[in-house]
């Protein structure tokens, strides 16, 4: 007898905004979902179709999340974990093993298997891959309605230029994750009080300027000569904008990259 395993995926570790959402799905073998594919090389409209699906032809399936308020207690990481423990548990039919894309599971009632690359390995696991980037994308659309100065329905949160363009504009709203760091900016002395008196232009050339440093800072695998040759270029670029805490941490990562 074959075992009922269900696949397991997560959508949304990546951006500034919304919650991170994972779904469970148990596939039957005498219901066959042509085309699954790893979500992010689908294009929208077939992931809706497969989604739909998906839905109708499964064994079983749940979509469970975690709110932005748990991404920022626990940190992103654990906060998925949660949102694919609470997907398995929501099943209405109990598996007997789960597969799980990525390196790590999370606590489950069943024995469970970790996949690298999961989601385009492994049919039960595509299939909740292509669920929980649907549900979460279709939960950004609604988010929109509320903050539609954004642009949630279009990038869905990440950080895209369009994005971190409003972040420089407005600042973060309820549902930007406040622990990272393009958002988590907004409580640090480079905004502080002063940013609602800072002429728009130099808010949002602040605000890149941070982002790029902190992007720069935490890049692996870079050489000495390349790290300069980009702070170099950050320092012509944002001549007008530049501040010590962006400076300060150039010269931090700079340090440890000659240490290395």
């Amino acid at each position: 007898m074959n075992l009922l395993v269900c696949g397991v995926d997560e959508a949304g570790r990546g951006p500034l905004a919304g919650p991170v959402y994972a779904a469970a799905v148990i596939l039957d073998p005498e219901r066959r979902v042509n085309g699954l594919a790893d979500s992010k090389v689908l294009p929208h409209e077939r992931r809706e179709l497969l989604a739909k699906r998906i839905k109708e032809r499964a064994v079983a399936w749940s979509v469970a999340w975690a709110s932005v308020e748990e991404i920022d207690r626990l940190n992103i990481f654990r906060a998925a974990m949660l949102a694919m423990r609470r997907a398995v548990e929501t099943l209405p039919v109990a598996p007997q093993e789960a597969w799980i894309d990525g390196q790590h599971c999370p606590g489950l009632p069943c024995p469970a298997r970790a996949f690298v690359d999961g989601d385009a390995k492994h049919r039960m696991i595509s299939a909740a891959s292509i669920l929980a980037k649907t549900e979460r994308d279709a939960e950004m659309a609604r988010l929109h309605e509320r903050f539609p100065q954004y642009g949630f329905d279009r990038h869905k949160g990440y950080s895209t230029p369009e994005h971190l363009d409003r972040l420089g504009r407005l600042g973060p709203c309820e549902i930007h994750r406040k622990s990272f760091y393009p958002v988590g900016v907004f409580q640090k002395d480079l905004f502080a009080d002063a940013w609602k008196g800072m002429e728009e232009e130099r808010r949002v050339r602040s605000h890149a300027l941070y982002c790029e440093a902190r992007k720069l800072s935490v890049t692996l695998g870079l050489s000495l000569a390349d790290f300069d040759r980009e702070q170099r270029r950050l320092k012509r670029e944002y001549a007008d904008v530049f501040t010590d805490l962006a400076g300060d941490m150039m010269r931090q990562a700079r340090t440890q990259l000659k240490r290395d």
